[in-house]
């Protein structure tokens, strides 16, 4: 296994602490651990809309140019994890997830938490494994 390769695109939002957006290692492919991402617009660095459909939306497109930064795409992810404030968004999280991806999906574990950043109703991490 290589040493780690922090990945960086402005096409994400920016690390808002002491973290990469993702880190990458190669051994038989290039596995890439995604931060989690919430709906901050990359452009202007403030949250993107006021319902859980348009943030898992933002989200799904952050986690998206962080993968193409590293040389893959949605379709590489193995696993996520989906860190929701209120487990009632479940259905409409899983609608927006399900349109940016298809069979077969990653492994998956979805939890409700106490609070998320900047106020965040969704924020989604992934591992993905570019052959």
């Amino acid at each position: 296994m290589s040493t780690p390769v922090p990945i960086h695109t402005p096409y994400a939002p920016q690390a808002i602490g002491p973290y990469s957006q993702a880190m990458a290692v190669s051994g038989h492919g290039r596995t890439v651990f995604c931060s989690g991402q919430v709906a901050l617009d990359p452009l202007t660095g403030h949250m993107v809309g006021g319902d859980v459909g348009a943030q898992t939306h933002q989200v799904m497109e952050n986690l998206r140019a962080v993968l193409r930064a590293a040389g893959g795409d949605l379709e590489h992810l193995v696993k996520t994890t989906i860190f929701l404030q209120d487990l009632g968004d479940f259905a409409a999280v899983n609608q927006v997830y399900a349109s940016f991806l298809s069979a077969p999906y990653p492994a998956r574990a979805t939890v409700q938490v106490a609070k998320l950043p900047r106020e965040a109703l969704v924020e989604i991490d992934g591992i993905a494994v570019i052959p």
